[in-house]
């Protein structure tokens, strides 16, 4: 058997919390492992409006229906993003909302193909071979100037600035996410969150916690407690996925 033609099963453990600041919480998850997908929607907007911003894209993606084929997973997930971008629009034209949207952070698996579509700083990571890897670049003016070479990371931490986006979903024209594709692999962890966590934990915190050997939803309690622990200025929100390959099928006896 191939890469390509392994199947995996995946344990997987999913939290959000309003945190310690907020009245409400404006995030949505969804985790439906029999279609491949989880998904972490941060609203913006203020209550009725963030709320129903990511829930909508939630909402979208429920319909996702079963994919053959990790092209056709991807073009039915960019179609319901653009189906609550327009649906997002026009609620905040009705409601007579300026200000109305989600970011987005999507993991697809087919097979063993992996897909992240993202809008804005909401984050994909992967830990594999005991390194973390962003899978996502933030959508933001921060990480612009990062990537310029005219701010640091460390600098991009602490900017006045740095929950300015520049992507999401529901504002502007278009949506407009971002896509990329690779190869999943056994033994792979892979986390989704909001910016609520990242703004609190670097990559050396999430490190060490995806490096312990405990199941993913102790995992994604452990985060979110050190989070809370850490005053929890936003809504946190947490995926983390284990992948395990499916044993090859044992032949029929003739």
């Amino acid at each position: 058997m191939t890469g390509s033609d392994l199947t995996f099963t995946f344990r997987v453990g999913a939290l959000t919390d309003k945190g310690r600041v907020r009245s409400h919480n404006e995030d949505s998850l969804t985790s439906m492992p029999e279609m491949g997908l989880w998904a972490v929607a941060d609203g913006m907007g203020g209550h009725a409006a963030g709320d129903v911003a990511s829930a909508l894209i939630v909402e979208e993606l429920a319909s996702l229906g079963v994919p053959v084929s990790a092209q056709d997973q991807r073009a039915r997930v960019l179609e319901r993003l653009d189906r609550a971008h327009h649906r997002i629009i026009s609620h905040a034209e009705t409601n007579g909302l300026s200000a109305m949207g989600a970011t987005i952070a999507i993991l697809l698996i087919h097979r063993a193909e992996l897909t992240c579509i993202w809008a804005g700083d909401s984050r994909v990571y992967l830990w594999r071979d005991k390194a973390l890897t962003p899978l996502t670049r933030d959508h933001s003016e921060v990480a612009q100037m990062v990537a310029a070479g005219t701010m640091t990371e460390a600098e991009a931490r602490v900017a006045p600035r740095r929950n300015v986006i520049t992507r999401a979903i529901g504002i502007g024209p278009e949506a407009r996410p971002e896509t990329v594709s690779g190869a999943v692999r056994p033994g792979d962890r892979l986390l989704i969150c909001s910016d609520g966590l990242t703004e609190h934990l670097d990559d050396a915190d999430l490190a060490h916690e995806l490096s312990l050997p405990a199941p993913p939803p102790d995992i994604a309690a452990r985060l979110v407690a050190e989070t809370l622990a850490r005053g929890a200025h936003d809504n946190v929100s947490v995926i983390v996925i284990d992948c395990e390959a499916l044993p090859e099928p044992e032949g029929e006896e003739l």
